[in-house]
């Protein structure tokens, strides 16, 4: 699975910056758990993050202080419940920061243009701009669907090793949406080659019969992100592909330096 920039030793980073060094360790510890799905023993941290046994256990017993991990009955530990609040209120600011880029798709496209995260095992879309079509795509805010059979669900997962795309996929089954839904982990990992060749993810009629969707990466995020369009078919052709990826792509390039900055504006 892809790290975050925890994955870096902490020598690399800067404490000239008027922060306080053990806040920094301790977010830097947070991030090491979550890149190693949420579960680690002390050792662990210790030899990904350089820093000292007794650092790191001084800093875990802070944070189980706080709620913001647990200790398990293995005596490893786990991220904590506290962090939910925050993970979902930073959710909802993320998809408020990516509405300007998405309205400039859509401007730019004529299409609906949506953001989704992979969360867990699921894909949930955090926002979206409608297209001024009176046909045009719709999906909720917050809705959940499984990554089979959606463009930003091939465009999250393409980076992924294959063992984990296949684990995944044993999680949640591969349900057929449409008759066109890629049903099979080898066909789905097919796809997801095609998606790093062409640097784009495509969804045809593969979770809503006539539509098509266009997605991609949003690079270096946060969390895994992707942002994408869709329309009817009719609309959405080879040819609109070739004029409408692009734009994608440099939306997606600017949505991560603005959030890079932590003041995203469009």
């Amino acid at each position: 699975m892809p790290t975050s920039s925890a994955s870096t030793t902490y020598s690399a980073r800067s404490s000239s910056n008027g922060g306080v060094q053990s806040l920094e360790r301790a977010f830097d510890l947070l991030e090491r758990m979550a890149d190693a799905g949420g579960e680690v023993g002390l050792s662990e941290l210790s030899a990904s993050s350089g820093l000292p046994l007794p650092t790191i256990h001084r800093l875990m017993r802070t944070l189980v202080a706080c709620g913001y991990v647990r200790q398990q009955p293995n005596r490893r530990y786990a991220l904590g419940p506290r962090l939910i609040r925050l993970g979902e209120s930073a959710s909802r600011l993320l998809g408020t920061w990516a509405r300007p880029y998405l309205a400039r798709l859509v401007e730019e496209t004529g299409e609906t243009a949506n953001m989704a995260l992979l969360d867990g095992d699921e894909i949930v879309y955090v926002a979206q701009v409608p297209s001024k079509h009176s046909m045009r795509m719709f999906t909720e805010v917050g809705r959940r669907v499984l990554p089979h059979s959606t463009g930003v669900g091939k465009a999250l997962l393409a980076s992924f090793p294959p063992e984990e795309v296949r684990a995944l996929l044993s999680r949640t089954g591969m349900p057929a949406a449409t008759e066109k839904t890629i049903t099979t982990p080898d066909g789905f990992l097919a796809a997801l080659e095609e998606v790093r060749l062409n640097g784009y993810a495509i969804d045809d009629n593969e979770q809503e019969v006539g539509v098509r969707c266009l997605a991609v990466p949003v690079p270096d995020s946060p969390t895994a992100a992707a942002i994408s369009i869709s329309g009817p078919a009719g609309r959405v052709t080879e040819a609109a592909t070739d004029k409408i990826v692009p734009m994608l792509q440099q939306v997606a390039v600017e949505l991560s330096e603005a959030l890079a900055t932590s003041t995203p504006t469009a």
